[in-house]
């Protein structure tokens, strides 16, 4: 059974993204996948957002084009002002360095540089960062900050990675399965980090995982499929990261 999509109308006072009628077609030798087919969508500030859906339903592609990483290859979708669909190449770098943070299911930290160093090299192009030491301390981690990556766990060098996105104070945090490589004790360390994040900063989150366990600690859950938006709910009890169980 398919569910019909009734997008969502936000209550916030402030629209951060909004995308119409989206597609993406990707062509393979003589085929063409279709990634996405017809996404509708508003995204408000302050949000904590859950993508769920099955690998190969969208949620990367749609992620990607959000984060300007990816153009649509029709339909609309707008950052506050900005057409994203219409941007340069030009506009779209200035858009990713100023406004959006990543984070990714591997962490991509540069193992010779320390912890502090890793984060400072994105504070360094931004417009208006946090100290270093100030992003490190909000995911848990002020007392590793000239430690190596290799010295750390996989859920610290993750919180690293957290650190790092959100330390050049972005609109937006993007995260594509940032637990997809972790146990759950750990993955759960590595959720409250984005939990406090979201809570504090006021940060538009945007997660994407397969694991539905993780939906609980929404305030939106966009379930995807087969390119579509099958179903969007709000919870109306969130969970804390640390209640949450998979």
């Amino acid at each position: 059974m398919t569910c019909r999509h009734i997008p969502y109308h936000s209550d916030m006072t402030q629209t951060i993204f909004s995308a119409q009628g989206l597609t993406k077609v990707y062509p393979m030798g003589e085929v063409t996948v279709q990634a996405l087919r017809g996404v509708d969508l508003l995204l408000s500030a302050g949000e904590l957002v859950v993508l769920l859906g099955p690998s190969g339903s969208g949620k990367s592609t749609l992620l990607n084009i959000l984060g300007g990483l990816d153009t649509a290859t029709s339909g609309t979708v707008r950052y506050r002002d900005l057409d994203l669909s219409k941007a340069s190449d030009k506009e779209l770098t200035n858009y990713r360095r100023h406004h959006v943070g990543f984070v990714f299911q591997f962490y991509n930290l540069i193992p010779s540089l320390t912890v502090r160093e890793n984060v400072a090299a994105v504070t360094e192009i931004a417009r208006a960062p946090m100290r270093p030491e100030e992003a490190l301390e909000r995911v848990g981690l002020g007392h590793r900050l000239d430690h190596f990556p290799a010295q750390l766990s996989g859920g610290e060098q993750q919180r690293v990675a957290i650190a790092r996105a959100i330390a050049k104070n972005p609109a937006v945090l993007l995260c594509d399965e940032p637990t997809g490589a972790l146990d759950s004790q750990t993955g759960v360390v590595v959720l409250e980090a984005l939990e406090k994040v979201n809570r504090e900063l006021g940060t538009l989150t945007v997660l994407i995982t397969h694991n539905a366990g993780i939906a609980d600690m929404a305030d939106r859950v966009i379930r995807l499929f087969d390119g579509r938006i099958v179903e969007e709910r709000r919870n109306s009890t969130k969970k804390s990261a640390k209640e949450l169980s998979w």
